[in-house]
């Protein structure tokens, strides 16, 4: 069964930072773009970043751009997302997904995933 599983959420203080990992089983991530994604409450999901498969070229959406950092190692199957500086507004689910498509496609085309995990809680407060 091919499935996604992401972790490493919970609660941090405005200016603190996490961790986020999206562990694949049942398959390799070598050939996938892999996105974090977050959706908060009456608002769209939106692409958060997006790594490639090959090259490692990623994207960032403009919100996190300096703040967040998409790594893959393929070795251990597992994508990161280590989040400096969070802010309030950073709170929400996050999601990650594996999509065979360049990594600014699928940032900014959310309904290419098919089937999205539980996702992690990522709450900002003091």
């Amino acid at each position: 069964q091919l499935q996604l599983v992401e972790s490493g959420g919970g609660l941090v203080q405005p200016g603190g930072s996490l961790r986020l990992s999206c562990a694949a089983s049942g398959f390799t991530l070598d050939y996938y773009a892999i996105g974090w994604f977050r959706q908060a409450p009456g608002k769209e999901r939106e692409g958060v970043s997006c790594i490639g498969s090959s090259t490692g070229s990623t994207y960032y959406a403009d919100s996190v751009k300096g703040r967040f950092t998409i790594s893959r190692d393929n070795a251990k199957n597992t994508v990161y997302l280590q989040m400096n500086s969070p802010k309030p507004e950073d709170t929400t689910v996050y999601y990650c997904a594996a999509v065979r498509t360049l990594p600014f496609r699928l940032c900014v085309l959310p309904a290419l995933v098919t089937d999205w995990g539980q996702g992690t809680q990522v709450t900002v407060s003091s």
